[in-house]
C-alpha cells in the first residue's frame, strides 16, 4: 500500500487568482515601460511646442503688427498683407515661384521617371549609373548653386569655352540674362533634384508583381505601352511622395538662388523666401517679413493637408481590407 501524501484541498477561485496575479505583474512592467517612453518624449514635445507651434503664433502675431527692426504691440490689422501685395517686388517672387515651381516639378519628375525606367531594364553597372544620377542630391544647394554659377558665367564658363574651340556665336549666360535668369535656376534645381525622383520612382518598379511583366509579353504588348498603361499608373505612392518632397523644396528655394544668382539681375530671379530674408535681416521690417512668412506657411500646409488626408484615407481603406 503506497504511503499516504496529505494533499491541501484545492480552493475555489485559486486558479482565477494566480493567474490575474501573473497577469498583474506582467501588466505592471508593461506600464511602466509606456510611463517611461511617455516622460522620455515630454521634452522633444516641449521643444516642438515652443520652439516650433510657439514661434509660429508668435510670427503669426506679428504680421499684424508695425514692428520694423524690434517687436511692437501696435497691431494694424491687416496693413501688411495689403503692403505686401501692393509691392512690385513681392508679385514678381510669386510669378518666379510658380514659373520655378511648374517647370521643377514637372521637369524632375519626367527626367527622374525614364532615368528609373532606364536602370529598371537591368542595364550593366547599375549601381554605378544609381550613385552618378544620386549624387548631386547629396549636395547642398549652395554648392549647386555655385557650381552653375561658374559654368553659366559668360567670363569663365561654358560659353568662353566654346568660344575659345572656335563657336564665337555661342553664349551661354543665362544667369546675367534677366529674361533666363530664372531658367538657370531651374535647370540647376533639375541637375541636383532629379536623382532623387529617379530612386523613389525605380523602387516602386521593382515593386512591380512580374507575373504583369510576363502576361503582357505573352500578348504580345509593346513595351513603352506596358510601362505608359500598367506601370506607371501603379506607381501612384511614389509619385505622390515625389510631388510633395519637390514641392516643400519649391516654396523654401533660398539657398540656390542667392549662390546662383542672388536674386538678379534686378529681381529677375527674386522668390519668396528671399524676400522674407531680405525684409528681415536687410530692411529690418519686421512685420512685412512676417506676413510675407505667413503667406507661404498658408501654402505649405495648401500642399501638405490633401497629401496627409490622403495618405490617412489610404491607411483606413488597408486596415478595412485586412
Amino acid at each position: 500500500m503506497a504511503a499516504g501524501r496529505e494533499t491541501s484541498p484545492r480552493l475555489p477561485g485559486a486558479g482565477k487568482a494566480a493567474s490575474s496575479k501573473g497577469r498583474g505583474l506582467a501588466g505592471k512592467p508593461r506600464r511602466l515601460r509606456a510611463a517611461t517612453a511617455f516622460l522620455t518624449l515630454v521634452p522633444t514635445w516641449i521643444v516642438v511646442l515652443v520652439v516650433y507651434v510657439g514661434t509660429m503664433i508668435w510670427s503669426i502675431q506679428l504680421s499684424f503688427t508695425s514692428s520694423r527692426m524690434l517687436p511692437t504691440a501696435n497691431y494694424v490689422g491687416v496693413e501688411q498683407y495689403r503692403r505686401l501685395f501692393a509691392t512690385a517686388r513681392w508679385i514678381v517672387s510669386l510669378q518666379n515661384l510658380v514659373i520655378f515651381g511648374v517647370l521643377f516639378i514637372a521637369g524632375c519628375i519626367v527626367i527622374g521617371t525614364l532615368l528609373a525606367i532606364s536602370l529598371d531594364r537591368k542595364v550593366r553597372f547599375e549601381n554605378a549609373f544609381r550613385t552618378i544620377f544620386l549624387y548631386p542630391y547629396a549636395m547642398s544647394f549652395i554648392v549647386t548653386g555655385l557650381v552653375w554659377q561658374w559654368l553659366m558665367n559668360p567670363e569663365l564658363g561654358i560659353q568662353t569655352t566654346m568660344r575659345a574651340l572656335g563657336w564665337t556665336s555661342f553664349t551661354f549666360d543665362w544667369v546675367v540674362d534677366r529674361n533666363l535668369a530664372i531658367y538657370a535656376v531651374v535647370l540647376s534645381g533639375l541637375w541636383q533634384s532629379s536623382g532623387l525622383v529617379m530612386v523613389l520612382m525605380l523602387a516602386g518598379l521593382r515593386g512591380v508583381d512580374g507575373e504583369i511583366w510576363r502576361a503582357a509579353r505573352v500578348d504580345g504588348i509593346p513595351t513603352w505601352r506596358i510601362y505608359v498603361s500598367i506601370v506607371l499608373p501603379q506607381l501612384g505612392p511614389s509619385l505622390a511622395t515625389a510631388v510633395t518632397l519637390l514641392a516643400m523644396g519649391v516654396v523654401k528655394t533660398y539657398d540656390l538662388v542667392v549662390a546662383l544668382t542672388n536674386g538678379g539681375p534686378g529681381s529677375a530671379s527674386e522668390v519668396p523666401a528671399k524676400f522674407i530674408m531680405d525684409n528681415l535681416f536687410g530692411r529690418q521690417n519686421l512685420g512685412l517679413a512676417t506676413a510675407a512668412s505667413t503667406v507661404m506657411l498658408i501654402t505649405v500646409l495648401a500642399i501638405l493637408a490633401p497629401y496627409a488626408y490622403a495618405q490617412s484615407m489610404r491607411a483606413r481603406r488597408a486596415r478595412g481590407a485586412v
